[in-house]
């Protein structure tokens, strides 16, 4: 039997992990592709492009894994072929858009599941409040990659839904399944052996009984981590417990000046701990951070974090972790288990309209906003002293915390278990979609996108329907044809290719209408079926290229108010 799956939108840049602005939705991506090829169900594989030759690179990078089931492509030319695949998985959140372009072929043509990344941006929150009035169904899903950003979601939502109340009355809303599924991760990735862990060491001339904290990710105090309340933990930590203490930081600056930042403020804060830093973008580097490290650090305070992806990683290092109690770390980090979450505290609610005013009138620019909103989020400095003298005074401590995440990096983060949860999430949107198909879903499309001849119904003399009767202006059928495909020469006309009848459809039309006033309806007979309305509509182009003309001029658009009798103006 034929294993289904999602489609998978597919675009080679948003699973691309090189180049100078390395981003989490990039390497999330990159990961999610990766877990996704080695532990899908799927025995066939569909990707939505919006290239068709990313179709090849897909196929290319499955093969990569010795997957070399067949993949069918879809792009805007064949887009209703999705309903054969039954859901499209978007690695983001926007799956408003695509909810209205399915509309039309049915709102249960098939089934849309997006995923959250930061959601504090401008565009992250526009994507999301839009889901209340887009056409997204219960068979639809949007994934939470952790509790507290569901809970976000839920709050854009109910917003965006009280708004539509007060100004429209509107009492009802559909909304798509969320979901919440943690990301993944590759947990072999993430084993280094005591050689590793000298060598790394040898290279960055670290002494063996020196302690190795380290952070991994941007180097960002804006955007990311807020390194203050790291350095002053550990600046404390390394006096009272008097171990030698290195921080290495290894990530990247967004430019020179953050970079000066960074520099400048370990220098000042905590200068009896020896700081390096290394490329976090380079896979090498990356490594020997893992390898030498003894405990893994970051105090995550800004908005723009949703799930944190290192922390998991970390324990999948076999490294006890010390992260602040903040989104997706509540749910990825048991506290006194796998490490330690120290407490965090914001301003209530109410007191950052402001803020948000001047990120909505563009006064802040987004980095500014999500900075101005982590410097007045607060991490608990004198738990994060007391959880790292914990465990830079206990070897045995780091021993089974480390172990304990590894076993839980493992059993829970491991992409082979959180493929699975994905397709079963999918299989209950295809089969929750079937059971809607009974006739009871509203069939309307995008009405903001409409048919322009509906539209603008009310802006030509005639309406060319069914009942109109027309006639060829000459009686040659050769000598119209021919006219016809002289006019196909001229770039003003040629460029419409797509609305044009074929010249064996013109041929079999004017062999009609030569006999004398036919209706357009009966113009059209000898077309094939799945041609006939292509080419009824074509009959315009036809009158517009002079070898049809309309004979029932009397009959006027219905929709205009009725023309004076011409008899009474005389």
């Amino acid at each position: 039997s034929d294993a289904m799956t999602a489609a998978i939108f597919y675009h080679p840049q948003a699973s691309s992990t090189t180049g100078p602005k390395l981003m989490g939705r990039n390497a999330a991506g990159e990961s999610f592709l990766r877990g996704f090829l080695q532990h899908s169900r799927a025995e066939r594989f569909a990707v939505q492009v919006m290239d068709r030759a990313h179709g090849q690179s897909f196929a290319d990078f499955a093969q990569s894994f010795d997957r070399k089931e067949p993949v069918a492509v879809v792009d805007k030319s064949n887009l209703g072929s999705l309903r054969a695949h039954g859901v499209v998985y978007h690695p983001g959140p926007g799956i408003a858009d695509h909810a209205r372009q399915r509309s039309f072929w049915g709102h249960e043509a098939w089934s849309l599941c997006g995923i959250t990344h930061t959601t504090s941006s401008a565009r992250a929150m526009d994507s999301v409040a839009q889901l209340v009035t887009a056409p997204v169904q219960p068979w639809d899903a949007l994934i939470c990659t952790s509790s507290a950003v569901k809970k976000n979601v839920e709050f854009l939502l109910e917003c965006e839904a009280d708004y539509l109340r007060d100004r429209l009355g509107a009492s009802r809303t559909v909304l798509p399944k969320l979901q919440v599924i943690p990301l993944g991760i590759h947990t072999e990735d993430f084993v280094f052996g005591a050689a590793e862990r000298v060598a790394a060491r040898r290279a960055l001339s670290i002494a063996d009984d020196t302690l190795v904290v380290m952070f991994m990710g941007r180097l960002s105090f804006h955007a990311k981590a807020h390194p203050l309340p790291m350095y002053l933990a550990l600046e404390e930590a390394a006096r009272r417990s008097g171990k030698s203490v290195t921080l290495i930081e290894c990530g990247w600056h967004g430019n020179e000046s953050i970079q000066r930042a960074f520099e400048q403020g370990a220098a000042k804060l905590c200068p009896s701990v020896h700081t390096v830093t290394l490329d976090g973008r380079k896979a090498e580097e990356r490594g020997k951070a893992w390898a030498a490290a003894d405990v893994f650090c970051s105090l995550s305070d800004n908005i723009q974090e949703t799930f944190g992806i290192s922390p998991i990683e970390a324990m999948a290092a076999g490294l006890p972790v010390v992260v602040s109690d903040w989104d997706g770390y509540k749910d990825t980090v048991r506290h006194g288990v796998d490490g330690f979450r120290v407490p965090t505290i914001m301003p209530r609610a109410g007191l950052g309209g402001d803020l948000a005013l001047r990120h909505a009138l563009e006064v802040d620019t987004y980095d500014m906003y999500i900075g101005h909103a982590c410097s007045l989020t607060a991490v608990d400095v004198e738990a994060t002293t007391s959880a790292f003298i914990a465990l830079f005074e206990s070897e045995d401590l780091r021993r089974k915390m480390g172990t304990a995440g590894l076993t839980r990096a493992r059993e829970v983060y491991d992409w082979a278990r959180i493929i699975p949860q994905y397709e079963d999430l999918w299989a209950e949107l295809n089969e929750e979609r079937k059971r809607a198909a009974d006739g009871t879903v509203t069939k309307s499309s995008w009405p903001a996108r409409p048919d322009p001849f509906a539209a603008f119904e009310a802006y030509p003399t005639h309406v060319l329907t069914e009942a109109s009767h027309l006639e060829a202006t000459a009686s040659d059928v050769v000598a119209l044809c021919a006219q016809v495909e002289a006019m196909r020469t001229l770039a003003m006309i040629n460029f419409a290719k797509l609305v044009q009848p074929t010249p064996d459809e013109v041929r079999l039309v004017l062999a009609t209408a030569v006999k004398g006033s036919t209706r357009a309806v009966d113009l059209v007979r000898d077309i094939a079926a799945e041609r006939r309305a292509q080419v009824f509509r074509g009959l315009g182009w036809l009158l517009k290229v002079g070898v049809l003309k309309l004979t029932d001029t009397a009959v006027v658009n219905p929709v205009q108010p009725a023309k004076t009798d011409a008899a009474k103006l005389a």
